[in-house]
């Protein structure tokens, strides 16, 4: 198909170049004793730019063969003047290859004219040599006899790309024009945006044979749309129109950034003053070409002679192109004195006809190959810089970028591809590539300002965000719409729709907007969360804002903002209440061997306060089983502090002051431990397993319309048939309160908000627990690549970290979850009851204490009552029958005797007594006094 086109065109050529005369014309005349090497220049020389290279040109072959004296060639050359049309330029290289036999074709001007002449030239071997063909769709190492001496268009895709990524902009509208030219720098725009995270969200195309009010037109939409920022590629032919139409239309304005390609800078005709006016604040990007004394010397001779032969015309200003022309003249006369051969002047022509439709009958041209590789070879310093073409045409050093301030253009930085942005050349400070708005010098804004735009704003059409908004049957905390039932007019409440208008508060700018209620006909929620979200795609929605929580497979068509709040799976379940209704509960906060340890140590310290008694208090006397009903009474009594009976022995006051010290430890820790036990008995669940709900395939219940359900089925493996919607607290507690087995659910998976505000009215009868599924919270929905997404996560962040604020409007909401304790902190464990092991160190003390009060007792009851030498018989004086005496003695004292030893007579012998000649009344005293402190039968015997 390519074939044939070019052959369908080049017909066409030949057609018109047979029917039509076409007249030539030299610059110079030929010099006979130098030989001349045919060149022709396609190029409109009517136009203002057409003027400038023209005059350029003719500098250059003045100034060459001014200078040097010892050349052989001189270059002839043909101008050709095909206007703007395609096939005039066609038809004018086929002449000049035809008639004048050129050697190389410089031009033609403009890039659509260029890719057919260029298949001419590789049919005819000769070199298309541009300086003005700056599309980036011809490239000269896909034609090798095309030479480009000019910079290709796609290399300031990076500079404009920093441009945007020092500002922060993310998205960027482009203007440019419908031609070729503009047309082929669309696709490497694109690419440097997107590396530098920013993209292209509109195109606005302008025809070149577009009127004023096209464009009008076109500027009217641009307004409605809401990125803020302009990228115009345009030449300056249609940019001049374009730019004063804009002023006019009201664009050229505070909040708005303009930014343009090297076309209406650098290129073809220069923009006229007015243009300049109405293109105050416009950044702009264009090649770099350093001062010199050689080119300032060319500028003023240029101007002198511009005026000379332009006398009717204003004096333009000299472009880079008729720099690019003066080079490439030069560099073209350097080659062909290096490529000249006489014996190779001339084409190489087929026997054919004339009058045949046959290209082949040009010939090829002998020199042309290797005049193109002369010129590919040659390397010097012109005026616009090192003129050398490493891949077929010019390499670009560095990019100036600069700001329209009055008629002038603002130096504000430089880019190159090592250093990125610098506001000076070959900064020495910069060692790694940067683009930041630092790395430029301050700018004027249109408007008049220093305040870089934030590039994007609100459309100022009227146009409000449509933001889509939850029907909730429970929950109301979060959200809620009530309708007016006279008007019909929604209202709306919660925390969710408090927090956006917070939000809204804290943005730099207003935002338009209205809500829309996500129901049907009979305002009842319309479908799931989900399929609220997915109207953000269908653009039936601008936003969506609610409890919406940020999950993995919604940002696949949403993008959301930063969590406004907590979020996370979690599992609620009934709770326990067995243990509140068994009848012994008050012995569960002491296990058993501490009720154990406990009676032994009352037992024995009542023991110990009654051995240390009972010689000397009368209270601790009595019959036996007084005794025994005493010990225990008094151990017992000790446990409310009621013991009545006095104390007599100081060693006793110690064993009692250690023992009430336990006795008070014991029960406080078992008021405290039965209290804490009554309470975490009954908030023990009954589940805690997720996987014990999976294996026994009971139901479980969720949030109606939540995207809890997915979770369910496709992470925690439940039945779809086991899954029970609910919508509200109520229908929660009615679920649940059921059971699985009744109708209702055995636990309900919620998020942490709703579960919170679930257990805040029902705290006492269910629980959380288990593991939580994290999610990221709740934030607001936009759509994908949504410039708003940016500036309302940081007014989340403005707001969540302004605590006062957070509490304001939490306050309204959440006041009710302060009311019910923090079950979080519950503990969860089968055996609450205290042990032996937390008491052992006070049972330990009160043992050593009594043990050493009762050794000490004894061992001074045995120091008192050692019997003497002389008291006892000298067959019983050796030690152990003293010791045995005195234990009998500190037995019978204490009564530890048993039965049948208290009921056997005791025999006194009358040397215990003071006289052996005492009465009987005397006798009788005796007895009677001997029998109530012994308890026992007495027989006394006179010895």
């Amino acid at each position: 198909m390519e074939g044939q086109k070019s052959h369908l065109i080049l017909a066409l050529v030949c057609f018109f170049y047979l029917t039509s005369p076409i007249e030539t014309s030299s610059v110079h005349k030929e010099n006979p004793r130098k030989q001349s090497i045919q060149v022709g220049l396609v190029h409109n020389m009517n136009s203002t730019a057409g003027k400038v290279v023209a005059s350029c040109i003719s500098m250059a072959l003045s100034d060459f063969y001014g200078a040097y004296s010892n050349y052989r060639t001189r270059l002839s050359l043909h101008i050709k003047d095909p206007k703007d049309d395609v096939v005039d330029a066609a038809s004018a290289v086929l002449d000049l290859m035809e008639n004048e036999e050129v050697h190389a074709i410089l031009g033609p001007e403009w890039s659509l004219q260029a890719k057919f002449v260029i298949d001419l030239g590789v049919k005819v071997q000769v070199p298309i040599i541009s300086f003005s063909a700056t599309s980036p769709s011809l490239s000269p190492t896909r034609s090798h006899y095309f030479v480009r001496t000019a910079y290709d268009d796609s290399s300031q895709v990076g500079a404009l790309a920093a441009v945007v990524q020092a500002y922060g902009w993310r998205e960027i509208t482009l203007v440019y024009e419908d031609t070729d030219y503009g047309n082929g720098l669309v696709p490497y725009l694109i690419d440097a945006l997107q590396e530098v995270d920013a993209r292209i969200s509109y195109r606005s195309v302008i025809p070149p044979s577009a009127y004023d009010v096209d464009i009008v037109k076109e500027l009217n939409k641009l307004l409605t749309k809401q990125t803020r920022v302009f990228l115009v590629h345009m030449t300056a032919v249609i940019g001049s129109r374009f730019f004063i139409l804009a002023r006019n239309a009201g664009v050229m304005s505070e909040e708005f950034a303009w930014i343009v390609t090297d076309g209406l800078s650098s290129l073809l005709d220069p923009v006229s003053s007015k243009a300049l006016d109405s293109m105050q604040g416009v950044l702009g990007v264009r090649p770099h070409i350093p001062r010199s004394e050689s080119r300032s010397d060319f500028e003023e001779r240029w101007r002198k002679l511009y005026a000379k032969r332009n006398s009717h015309d204003e004096i333009a200003d000299l472009t880079l192109f008729g720099l690019w022309a003066y080079d490439t003249v030069t560099a073209l006369a350097l080659a062909g004195e290096m490529a000249w051969e006489p014996v190779k002047s001339r084409y190489l022509k087929p026997n054919t006809s004339r009058n045949n439709l046959n290209f082949s009958s040009i010939g090829i041209s002998e020199m042309g190959p290797k005049l193109l590789d002369n010129i590919l070879s040659i390397d010097f310093q012109g005026l616009s810089g090192e003129f050398n073409l490493p891949n077929g045409q010019l390499e670009p050093i560095a990019f100036e970028i600069f700001n329209v301030v009055g008629q002038s253009e603002k130096i504000i930085g430089y880019w190159t591809s090592a250093q990125g942005l610098s506001p000076e050349l070959n900064s020495s400070r910069k060692k790694d590539y940067t683009a930041s708005a630092n790395d430029l010098k301050a700018p004027i804004w249109p408007g008049n300002t220093l305040k870089p735009p934030k590039g994007w704003v609100m459309p100022i059409s009227g146009k409000k965000l449509k933001i889509g908004v939850p029907k909730k049957d429970g929950f109301s905390e979060f959200f809620k719409i009530e309708w007016d039932p006279h008007t019909g007019v929604p209202s709306y409440s919660g925390f969710a729709y408090e927090m956006f208008l917070a939000v809204l508060e804290a943005l730099p700018f207003a935002i338009p907007h209205r809500y829309v209620p996500y129901v049907n006909e009979t305002r009842q929620s319309n479908g799931t969360y989900d399929d609220m979200l997915y109207q953000i795609k269908l653009q039936e929605f601008d936003a969506v804002v609610g409890d919406t929580t940020i999950v993995a497979n919604r940002s696949s068509y949403v993008d959301f903002t930063l969590p406004y709040s907590e979020s996370g799976v979690a599992m609620i379940v009934t709770i326990k209440d067995d243990e509140r209704r068994n009848m012994w509960i008050f012995l569960k906060p002491l296990s058993w061997n501490l009720w154990l340890t406990t009676g032994l140590a009352l037992i024995s310290t009542g023991f110990v306060v009654w051995l240390l008694e009972h010689r000397t208090n009368e209270e601790f006397r009595g019959h036996r089983s007084q005794q025994i009903g005493l010990i225990l009474w008094f151990s017992f009594s000790t446990l409310v502090f009621a013991h009545r009976e006095k104390i007599a022995s100081n060693l006793t006051r110690l064993v009692l002051t250690v023992w009430v010290f336990v006795v008070l430890i014991l029960t406080q820790s078992y008021t405290a431990s039965l209290s804490s036990f009554l309470t975490v008995q009954r908030l023990t669940p009954k589940f805690v397993d997720v996987q014990d709900l999976v294996r026994n395939h009971l139901y479980v219940g969720y949030q109606k319309g939540s995207f809890v359900r997915g979770l369910l089925v496709r992470q925690l493996n439940f039945e779809e048939s086991r899954l029970i919607p609910y919508g509200s607290p109520e229908e929660y507690h009615d679920a649940l309160s059921k059971g699985s087995g009744n109708g209702g659910v055995a636990a309900i998976f919620d998020e942490l908000p709703f579960i919170k505000i679930f257990l805040a009215r029902y705290c006492n009868k269910y629980k959380m627990v288990g593991p939580t599924y994290k999610t990221d919270g709740f934030g607001f929905a936009f759509p994908l690549r949504s410039p708003l997404v940016s500036y309302i996560s940081r007014a989340i962040l403005n707001v969540t970290q302004d605590k006062s604020k957070m509490d304001t409007i939490e306050g309204r909401y959440f006041r009710s979850q302060s009311l019910c304790q923090d079950q979080d902190a519950t503990i969860y464990s089968d055996n609450l009851s205290l042990s032996v092991y937390s008491f052992g160190g006070l049972f330990i003390i009160t043992g050593i204490v009594s043990v050493s009060s009762v050794l000490i007792y004894v061992v001074s009851f045995f120091y008192s009552h050692w019997p003497s030498s002389s008291t006892i018989r000298p067959s019983d004086r050796s030690l152990w029958s003293k010791f045995m005496e005195t234990t009998n003695n500190f037995f019978r004292e204490h009564g530890l005797y048993g039965c049948l030893e208290r009921n056997r007579p005791m025999i006194v012998p009358t040397s215990n007594f003071q006289s052996t000649e005492a009465s009987p009344n005397q006798d009788v005293e005796l007895i009677a006094r001997t029998r109530n402190e012994r308890e026992r039968p007495v027989l006394i015997i006179h010895v």
